[in-house]
């Protein structure tokens, strides 16, 4: 043991010596010291071509290639594209808003040479204004927007934002417009109803154009075409808006320098969005042909092998120049001082030790998986929320506060902090709920938030989980924005699956609801934020018994609430959700409570049948609450 401390000793006191002689000497330091290189290699144009001549849905390859959100169709009279349909029972089209979009990404910046793509597109549209039943005013809204976006399934808000940015889309959420809008909105800056805008990240325009000094009017019923040119290398952009012909303009309605590069991600999606007001106005998008070109380097093998360069390095120090003798005894003297100073302090420290002292063997750690649960302490954790600042809060219930914090290997993750008051409140066991965290921790499942770890700190209870930037999905369902069906049938079985996973292993969630249900990067439904305990003082027994039932129960609330698009409460003189889908239910009008902020391309029938499946989940235990291996079989068939 004592040649082990005199090892130890001396290797500790050598190292700090070491580097000074290393630099004494002209020695380079054992770092790492490459250099960021820019990528060589030939250079390639990666393109892109998309042409439609129409909209036919009689072209299968359309329902191929573009996608529909929101309140947009194919029109079947016209061949093209409505935002929002002409349905002449429905005269009611107001404060309406879809997207249509090419169904693939498109690459439109290289983020080595931080170069934007080069693209032309141009489209011919037309707007038909009608009199809305309650007024007399004709002037239509609120206008169609060219966009290009980073997602393919966010709607915009209707009105003024034109179907482009809703209030989920956070600061960093990057989209680029080119406006023609019909309605003079002057809190966003708007010159008139008849204008060009440009729009960056925002709908606030950065750049707005008159159309009537290039002889324009966006309403007059007549069929428009636009053309819309960039330079990638000149960061150029050209606008030129006029009639429906083969030819340009003479006159570009906007021509200048423009660098989209801030707003571009290296694949983003291209397309169209459109929204109406308080008035009525159909935009159709009659044809549409869009080209892009983009800079790549090809990443080609060095002719730099490794024996090249190990002789090299070998020409370089054989170049080098001897230290002198002064140096090398320089720091052969300040070695020896440190050694000596190393055994005086440590002779010190032992003798102030106390002899009757017994020394515990440390424990051992075995090396542990980096992505394994562990124990975290309470100050690990109050530095990755920086003392739980309420800057860092992502939301809070009555069970606790949850906070982002940055663990210390650089993982972003959500801290789940059950409050002092619920805990003592509701008589929680805690080693029991210790025991259920552990349980919880050890499964994995695709759509299960994953445990990182726990905290258990004299009154404290702290659970961690992996952080989903996409946030929960009551942000997306119940926001301005509008969710499409597709994606809420997806969530709905994703959750039905996880909790039929939990439920095999004897496990229950204890807390379902749309703010335990979050989105990954590619918006799969992925449930978190367990209970582990019920919100209730009943025994255990009891919530053994009824735990996996109460998640039936609440999963049908949640079915409900996705359905219809609104919260089970939402305001003080609502009515109750579950009571408006059972009195609906039983004067055979489902198709009510049907979210109508999706338009027309929800798939109606299957609406019903989702909604059908919440209240059967809904129904009295006695009198036939399927399990929910059962749900996820209903959710599979043509009929539940």
């Amino acid at each position: 043991m004592g040649c082990h401390n005199f090892f130890f000793q001396l290797v500790s006191s050598l190292i700090p010596t070491i580097v000074v002689i290393q630099i004494l000497a002209g020695q380079p330091l054992l770092v790492d010291s490459a250099k960021t290189k820019k990528p060589t290699g030939p250079v390639i144009n990666v393109t892109k071509h998309l042409s439609f001549p129409d909209f036919s849905p009689q072209n299968p390859r359309i329902h191929n290639d573009i996608n529909l959100l929101g309140s947009a169709i194919f029109s079947d009279h016209k061949s093209c594209i409505q935002i929002p349909p002409e349905e002449p029972h429905n005269p009611n089209l107001k404060h309406l808003a879809g997207r249509a979009l090419h169904s693939s990404p498109i690459r439109l910046f290289d983020p080595l040479s931080h170069t934007p793509a080069s693209f032309q597109t141009t489209f011919s549209f037309q707007f038909n204004t009608t009199l809305n039943a309650t007024t007399s005013d004709p002037d239509g809204g609120s206008g169609l927007t060219f966009i290009i976006v980073p997602d393919e399934f966010t709607v915009g808000r209707p009105g003024p934002w034109l179907g482009m940015l809703n209030d989920v889309c956070d600061d960093d959420y990057k989209a680029i417009g080119i406006e023609f809008d019909t309605r003079k909105n002057p809190e966003f800056g708007d010159p008139n109803d008849n204008h060009v805008g440009i729009d960056l990240s925002s709908i606030v325009s950065s750049k707005t154009i008159n159309a009537s000094e290039v002889g324009v009017n966006l309403k007059d019923g007549s069929i428009h075409r636009a053309w819309i040119n960039y330079d990638g290398q000149r960061r150029f952009l050209d606008v030129w808006l006029g009639p429906d012909t083969n030819n340009y303009p003479s006159k570009p309605v906007f021509s200048g320098a423009l660098d989209l590069s801030p707003f571009l991600k290296e694949y983003m999606f291209v397309g169209f969005s459109a929204s109406t007001g308080n008035f009525s106005q159909i935009h159709n998008i009659l044809s549409w042909n869009f080209s892009s070109i983009s800079q790549a380097v090809l990443r080609v093998p060095s002719s730099e092998s490794c024996e090249n360069k190990i002789i090299l390095e070998r020409e370089k120090i054989a170049h080098r120049k001897a230290p002198s003798s002064f140096l090398i005894f320089l720091a052969v003297v300040v070695l020896i001082l440190v050694v000596l100073l190393n055994f005086y302090v440590s002779g010190k420290r032992k003798a102030d030790k106390s002899i009757d002292t017994v020394v515990l063997p440390e424990k051992k750690q075995r090396p542990r998986p980096p992505n394994k649960p562990r124990r975290f302490t309470i100050a690990e954790l109050q530095s990755a929320t920086r003392c739980f600042s309420d800057l860092q809060e992502l939301g809070s219930d009555l069970r606790g506060v949850t906070y982002k914090g940055t663990i210390s290997n650089g993982c972003q993750v959500a801290v789940k902090r059950f409050s002092i008051k619920f805990l003592s409140s509701h008589s929680v066991d805690r080693r029991r709920m210790a025991k259920e965290i552990d349980a919880v921790s050890k499964i994995r499942h695709p759509n299960l938030v994953p445990v990182r770890g726990w905290c258990y700190d004299r009154r404290e209870i702290i659970v961690v989980y992996d952080y989903l930037h996409n946030g929960s999905l009551d942000k997306w369902l119940f926001g301005v924005g509008v969710l499409p069906w597709t994606r809420r049938f997806k969530v709905v079985r994703d959750v039905a699956e996880s909790l039929s996973y939990l439920h095999s292993k004897q496990l229950a969630h204890k807390n379902v609801k749309t703010t335990s249900v979050f989105l990954d990067v590619s918006f799969r439904a992925v449930l978190g934020d367990f209970g582990y305990v019920l919100n209730s003082s009943e025994s255990r027994r009891f919530e053994a018994v009824v735990s996996q039932k109460a998640d039936v129960f609440d999963f049908g609330i949640f079915v409900l609430e996705v359905v219809a698009g609104r919260r089970r409460r939402s305001d003080p003189g609502e009515m109750d959700l579950l009571e408006l889908a059972w009195a609906r239910h039983e004067c055979d009008e489902k198709a009510k409570v049907v979210d109508r902020r999706m338009g027309s391309v929800v798939i109606l029938d299957q609406a019903v049948r989702v909604m059908e499946i919440g209240l059967l989940c809904t129904l009295n235990e006695n009198k036939g609450r399927p399990t929910m291996e059962e749900v996820v079989e209903f959710l599979s068939s043509e009929r539940p």
